[in-house]
């Protein structure tokens, strides 16, 4: 390329300077006695430049350029990797979350149907105990009622003949104070009980 701009530019200056041959008078450049000079140093001139720009700038620049190319090559492909191994990683973040909520859920599940189980456990126990206790309670008072009545009996016989002892001052038989506090009894019995 460089070299048809070389050559371009020798062309336009050989055609420029033809068309100003008429003109010699002026200026030196347009003499045609110094165009071989000029030439001379023209093309020297510019071949210089251009084994200075193809020997030397151009094949850094060309370098640089590559370098470039390859350090931005390089960089897409580790920021890919990057990215890859970013979304990887949001994945497992993601999998391991779920994960744990359901972990957590399940711990929950378990821990709650374990303290029901023990609530239901401790309340049976309880249930059968306050039934024991109860049935106890029953049987003692079943057994109270069934012995109360003769032991009320015998207290009333023993109160009424210590009173009617204090009263009159004698002592009354105690068969007869027994058989009036039986037949109270049995009223009081029939009024409460129906029997």
């Amino acid at each position: 390329m460089l070299k048809k701009l070389f050559l371009h530019t020798i062309l336009l200056s050989f055609l420029s300077l033809e068309a100003y041959a008429a003109e010699s008078g002026g200026m030196p450049q347009l003499n045609p006695e110094f165009w071989i000079s000029q030439i001379f140093w023209l093309i020297l001139t510019f071949g210089i430049l251009l084994v200075v720009l193809s020997k030397l700038i151009l094949p850094k620049v060309s370098a640089n350029l590559e370098s470039r190319k390859a350090q931005i090559l390089e960089n897409v492909e580790i920021a890919e990797k990057q990215r890859n191994e970013s979304e990887l990683k949001i994945e497992q973040y993601d999998e391991l979350i779920t994960k744990s909520k359901i972990e957590a859920k399940n711990i929950i599940t378990q821990t709650k149907d374990k303290i029901q189980k023990d609530i239901n456990l401790k309340k049976d126990a309880l249930d059968k105990q306050l039934d024991e206790e109860i049935k106890k309670a029953e049987d003692e008072i079943e057994e109270l009622k069934k012995g109360a009545p003769e032991k009320v009996n015998k207290i009333a016989i023993e109160m009424s003949s210590q009173l009617i002892k204090k009263l009159i001052g004698a002592e009354v038989n105690a068969s007869s104070i027994s058989a009036i506090v039986d037949d109270l009894s049995k009223k009081d019995r029939e009024k409460y009980y129906g029997n």
